[in-house]
C-alpha cells in the first residue's frame, strides 16, 4: 500500500509550490489539491508560456496524472470555468484526468459579497483577504450552511440555493452603504454549476483509499503557506483552513499513518501579501529591488508583495508543525545580485533573544537579529547542475540545512521547469 507525499508552503504563501508540483507531476499517477479555493495564485511555466491556476492541481498539464480536487478544498464555478476555458487551447483530456469530490463546498455569489462587505466595514483593521468568498464560505462549512458540490445533482439543489442567498441577504442587510446586485452576478454563477455537472465528480475519500490500495503513488498538494494557516498561522492576518499537513488528512480523508514525505518549499528570502506581522519586512530600497527581481506581485490579486530576508524561527517553526522531512528552496536567483545576504536567525522580544514564534507576533514589538552571509554575485539562472553552482550559494544552502536540520533536496534558479536543480545527496 502506497502513502500520500506532501508538498505544502512554509511561509506566507507564494512559494513556488506550482511550480515544483509540475517538476514532480511524473513521478506521480494522482495530484490532489487538500484545502484553499480561487485564494490560490500557483504560476507554472513551460516552453516560454506562463500559467497560472486557482483551483485546478498543477499536475494538469501531464496527460498522463490524474488530478483530483478534494472534499478540503472550495470551488466558485464562475473562476472555474475560466480556468477550464483557459485550458480549452492545450487540448486536455479534462473529463478523464480532473476529478471534483461531491463534498467539495460551493462559493456562491453571496459568499463574495459578504467577503466585500466584511472587508470594507473593518477598515484600517482588514485583513487583506483576496475578496474571493473563501471565508464566508469556510464560515458557512463549519456553521453547516454550506451547498457541496454534490448537491447539484439532486433535485432539491435550487431549494438549498435560494434558501443559503436569502440567508446571505439579510446579513448583507447590516452593512450601512454596502450596494450589491445578486441577480447580475447569477448568471455566470448557474453557468458554471453547468460545466460542473458536465465534468466527473467522485467520492474522493473511498477512490484516494483504493488508489493508495492499488499502489498508486500520490502528491497532495497545498495552497497558501504554513504561516497563513488558521490555527497556527500569524491569527487573526491568516486564510480559513488547515494549510499544514494534517490539512491532507481532513481535506482528502487520508489516515495520519498514510502520510508518506513532506516537501516543504520555501523562498530564498521572504514575503507576504495583504495584511498582517512580518517580522523581517524590509521597507527600503533592498525590498524593492527583491521585489523587482522577483516579480513580486500576487499571482491572484496582483498586489505588490512586500518583501524581505529570510525568517529562520518562522521557518524551524513550519517545519516543526509539518514534520517536513526534505525542502525545496525556491526563487534563489533573485538574490543573484546581493553581494550580502541576510539571515534572521532570532528574534529581540521584551530585550530577550528567542529563536522561535510566540503566540502572537501581532502585537508586540519584534527586532529581527541577522546573520550576514556573503552573496554569489553571479547569474545562476542557465545552470543544469547544483555541483555548477556558485561557492556561496553551496555555502547558503549548507548554512541553511544545518539551521534548519532538514535536507534541501531542490534549488530552483527561475520560474521554467527546466530551471530547477537536484541536491538530493
Amino acid at each position: 500500500m502506497s502513502k500520500v507525499d506532501v508538498l505544502l508552503g512554509l511561509q506566507w504563501g507564494d512559494e513556488g509550490k506550482g511550480k515544483i508540483v509540475d517538476v514532480l507531476t511524473p513521478k506521480y499517477d494522482i495530484i490532489a489539491r487538500f484545502q484553499g479555493g480561487p485564494n490560490a495564485g500557483h504560476t507554472l511555466e513551460f516552453d516560454g508560456i506562463k500559467h497560472v491556476l486557482h483551483t485546478i492541481p498543477s499536475g494538469i498539464f501531464r496527460k498522463d496524472t490524474l488530478n483530483i480536487v478534494g472534499n478540503g478544498v472550495v470551488i466558485d464555478p464562475v473562476i472555474f470555468q475560466k480556468e477550464i476555458e483557459n485550458l480549452a487551447q492545450f487540448d486536455l483530456p479534462i473529463k478523464e484526468t480532473l476529478l471534483i469530490s461531491n463534498k467539495a463546498h460551493l462559493i456562491l455569489p453571496t459568499h463574495r459579497l459578504l467577503d466585500a462587505a466584511s472587508e470594507q466595514a473593518k477598515g484600517k483593521s482588514k485583513i487583506g483577504s483576496t475578496l474571493k468568498g473563501i471565508g464566508p464560505t469556510y464560515m458557512d462549512k463549519t456553521g453547516r450552511n454550506g451547498i457541496r458540490v454534490g448537491d447539484i445533482f439532486t433535485p432539491t439543489f435550487q431549494e438549498k440555493y435560494d434558501s443559503l442567498k436569502e440567508k446571505h441577504k439579510g446579513m448583507l442587510d447590516h452593512y450601512e452603504g454596502f450596494e450589491y446586485n445578486v441577480e447580475e452576478l447569477e448568471t455566470a454563477f448557474f453557468e458554471g454549476i453547468e460545466l460542473l455537472r458536465s465534468l466527473t465528480t467522485i467520492d474522493s475519500e473511498h477512490y484516494i483509499n483504493q488508489a493508495m490500495k492499488e499502489g498508486k503513488s500520490i502528491l497532495a498538494e497545498g495552497a497558501q503557506g504554513t504561516l497563513l494557516d488558521i490555527d497556527f498561522g500569524s491569527y487573526p492576518f491568516v486564510t480559513s483552513s488547515n494549510t499544514i499537513t494534517a490539512g491532507t488528512c481532513t481535506g482528502l480523508g487520508v489516515a495520519p499513518t498514510k502520510i508518506g514525505d513532506v516537501i516543504g518549499i520555501f523562498k530564498a528570502y521572504c514575503t507576504r501579501v495583504g495584511s498582517g506581522p512580518f517580522p523581517t519586512e524590509l521597507h527600503d530600497e533592498v525590498g524593492e529591488e527583491i521585489r523587482k527581481a522577483g516579480g513580486e506581485f500576487g499571482a491572484t490579486t496582483g498586489r505588490p508583495r512586500r518583501c524581505g530576508w529570510i525568517d529562520l524561527p518562522a521557518l524551524k517553526y513550519a517545519i516543526m508543525i509539518n514534520g517536513a522531512s526534505e525542502l525545496s528552496m525556491m526563487k534563489s536567483d533573485v538574490l543573484d545580485e546581493f553581494e550580502e545576504i541576510k539571515v534572521c536567525t532570532h528574534y529581540l522580544i521584551d530585550g530577550k533573544k528567542v529563536d522561535y514564534l510566540p503566540f502572537d507576533i501581532t502585537d508586540i514589538e519584534i527586532e529581527p537579529i541577522y546573520e550576514s552571509i556573503k552573496g554569489w554575485n553571479t547569474d545562476t539562472t542557465k545552470l543544469t547542475s547544483f555541483a555548477d553552482a556558485p561557492k556561496e550559494l553551496k555555502d547558503y544552502v549548507h548554512y541553511l540545512e544545518k539551521h534548519l536540520e532538514v535536507p534541501i533536496a531542490t534549488v530552483s534558479v527561475g520560474p521554467d521547469r527546466s530551471q530547477t536543480l537536484n541536491n538530493r545527496k
